[in-house]
């Protein structure tokens, strides 16, 4: 790992494990508050006491270094620490990436994301539901017609160059879209500090936070919280400029492949006014989808990387 790679993991690290100590209150894990208190949650003894490791051991760990400690500490750690599921996956990423870098570093190689012909009809076969793809950056990959349609008002805006982070945090139209804009953007950033742990070599991933952490004070704000999130299920609540208001379940699914692409799918509830929207945007997006949202996308996206 280089050595600006290491201090900025290094810092990663430190802050993750002291804002999760910071929020345990000794009462919570059953100590005696014990009066005056210097810290707002646990001391460093008292986490390295929950998870049966000397003060020392935790000291170190809390000063950001994770090299060569085991899978057994971890966990200890994580329980001492009541991470949820994400939490302890993120934790595990930071250790893993505290060992030695891979050969390959994704996205080192400058590669655009090719979309197979195969997996483009999959996504046109589903004509009910937005089908939307995105990658571990953010950035749209492909989706169906409806899909397409769906987020119009992400694929064209030119300055977010098809970026879901950008268009969330530098375009002051996305509070008018994202009905719940303030946990689409938790969300987001959550995901994005996961994605960061998990790809801590990926370049263009690391511009993309640096970028969003400059010029959106919303962005910088939620990265400091460390907060991480895996995807599951949700709700997506949307104002479309062309039907209104949607109200769409989603569920996501990783490829099962090397890409880190994620799939998106979008229903409305049977029989639902947003039904009936999605319906009349499907009977619409024809004409969304010939004016140019596709092409937008991939002019984005040879915009984002004009150098490969």
């Amino acid at each position: 790992m280089a050595i600006v790679e290491d201090m900025e993991h290094r810092a990663q690290v430190a802050q993750f494990l002291h804002s999760r100590r910071d929020r345990i209150t000794p009462e919570r894990v059953g100590i005696a508050s014990g009066g005056q208190r210097r810290v707002p949650g646990l001391r460093r003894e008292e986490v390295a006491l929950l998870a049966g490791i000397s003060v020392e051991y935790y000291a170190r760990m809390e000063r950001g270094n994770l090299a060569g400690v085991s899978p057994e500490v971890l966990d200890s750690l994580a329980r001492a620490l009541q991470l949820d599921e994400a939490e302890a996956s993120h934790l595990a990423d930071l250790a893993k990436a505290a060992g030695p870098a891979p050969s390959w570093r994704p996205g080192s190689a400058g590669l655009e994301p090719v979309v197979d012909p195969s997996f483009q009809r999959f996504l046109d076969a589903v004509t009910g539901a937005p089908m939307w793809v995105r990658d571990r950056r953010l950035d749209f990959v492909a989706a169906n017609t409806l899909g397409r349609a769906f987020y119009a008002p992400l694929l064209q805006d030119p300055d977010s160059l098809g970026n879901s982070g950008r268009f969330t945090f530098l375009n002051p139209a996305s509070q008018d879209f994202f009905l719940d804009w303030e946990d689409n953007a938790n969300d987001l950033v959550a995901t994005l500090r996961s994605y960061a742990g998990q790809s801590p070599h990926d370049e263009r991933l690391r511009n993309l936070i640096g970028e969003l952490v400059t010029r959106s004070d919303a962005f910088r704000d939620r990265w400091a919280r460390h907060d991480v999130r895996q995807h599951r299920p949700g709700v997506k609540r949307v104002h479309h400029p062309v039907v209104g208001d949607l109200e769409l379940t989603y569920e996501v699914m990783e490829l099962p492949s090397d890409r880190n692409w994620f799939v998106f799918a979008f229903t409305a509830e049977p029989g639902s006014p947003s039904q009936a929207r999605l319906e009349a945007l499907r009977e619409l997006c024809a004409p969304v989808a010939d004016d140019g949202a596709g092409g937008m996308a991939a002019e984005a996206r040879a915009e984002r990387h004009p150098e490969d």
